[in-house]
């Protein structure tokens, strides 16, 4: 994690004790083996639906405030506490909900009837987007492959501008590019981390209210939750 200073004498004291943490001088308590933030580091809150008002007050009205939503994201570790996440936070937008299908496909044709198209519809290998991609306008979502470099790039965030059957208009939100709309098409994916490959045909983006840890790294964020696993 990056933290700016820009002349703030807290962003200062918040590295220092990341540091902390990182080189492992926070006292662990012997109960528990656990650490104890202090005050200033962090805001701890009772439940999931707690963070999510507290990174994104108003949601209903701050949404269509490109600017506002550039700057707060929820961090989890896993792709199914983020999806869950994104799900959630989405059904906050008035609209219609989109989903949007994948085309799957085995590579090698003799391994088609051993891997049946419902069983690849359920796969959701790193690197890809889900089978079914529910999106609305005015959600941000997040490039997971590189498009056009160097506008449309791996981690890029955008906002859904219009949804269209074989496209996606956003709007970037954040770098050089922002405020430029752009399209983008569905495109095909491999995957190389399974015994057998396979094709995904499908929109390289995926829901960035909740993103995870990895995808994260790059991000510049002004405000952040952060989802930690259950003990």
């Amino acid at each position: 994690m990056r933290v700016y200073l820009q002349q703030d004498s807290s962003a200062h004291t918040f590295s220092q004790q990341l540091l902390d943490i990182g080189n492992g001088q926070i006292p662990i308590d012997p109960a528990t083996n656990e650490i104890s933030f202090s005050q200033d580091f962090c805001q701890m809150q009772s439940n999931i639906q707690a963070v999510v008002d507290k990174v994104f007050p108003n949601l209903t009205i701050n949404y269509k405030n490109s600017n506002w939503l550039y700057e707060p994201a929820i961090l989890a570790p896993k792709n199914d506490d983020v999806n869950k996440l994104n799900d959630q936070i989405q059904l906050k937008l008035p609209g219609e909900e989109i989903n949007y299908k994948s085309i799957d496909t085995v590579m090698d044709e003799e391994q088609a009837v051993d891997y049946p198209v419902e069983f690849l519809n359920s796969l959701e290998p790193p690197g890809m987007p889900p089978h079914i991609l529910k999106l609305k306008i005015g959600s941000p979502i997040m490039l997971i492959r590189n498009l056009n470099a160097p506008k449309l790039c791996n981690g890029t965030r955008l906002i859904i501008k219009k949804l269209l059957p074989n496209l996606i208009e956003a709007t970037i939100i954040g770098g050089k590019f922002k405020g430029e709309d752009v399209l983008i098409p569905r495109t095909p994916m491999f995957s190389n981390n399974l015994p057998f490959e396979f094709k995904r045909l499908q929109f390289s983006v995926r829901l960035a209210f909740a993103i995870t840890i990895n995808k994260a790294q790059g991000q510049s964020l002004t405000i952040a939750g952060l989802m930690g696993i259950a003990g």
